[in-house]
């Protein structure tokens, strides 16, 4: 395996491993917060809404937009250590 093939599999396996961090909050929100725990977060209220209500129907897209802003600033510092940006 040469070096660019390391440099190569290095990237990929950060870029893995970003992804799967990400889908794993991105689980944890929608169906965890939204569905597996609504009950007991229905006991905590944010803006007059119950927790839980709140996760299932506005919460939940704002992690996802703060995810995919995330997952852009983070991908490009990931491309400059491995020499693969476009600047």
């Amino acid at each position: 395996m040469t070096s660019h093939d390391k440099g190569h599999a290095a990237y990929w396996r950060a870029n893995l491993r970003l992804m799967a961090i990400l889908l794993a909050i991105w689980f944890a929100v929608s169906f965890g917060a939204g569905i597996l725990f609504a009950d007991a977060l229905n006991g905590i209220r944010l803006f007059g809404f119950k927790l839980g209500f709140f996760f299932a129907q506005q919460g939940a897209i704002y992690v996802f937009v703060g995810l995919i802003f995330f997952y852009a600033w983070k991908m490009n510092r990931i491309e400059r250590e491995h020499d693969v940006d476009e600047e």
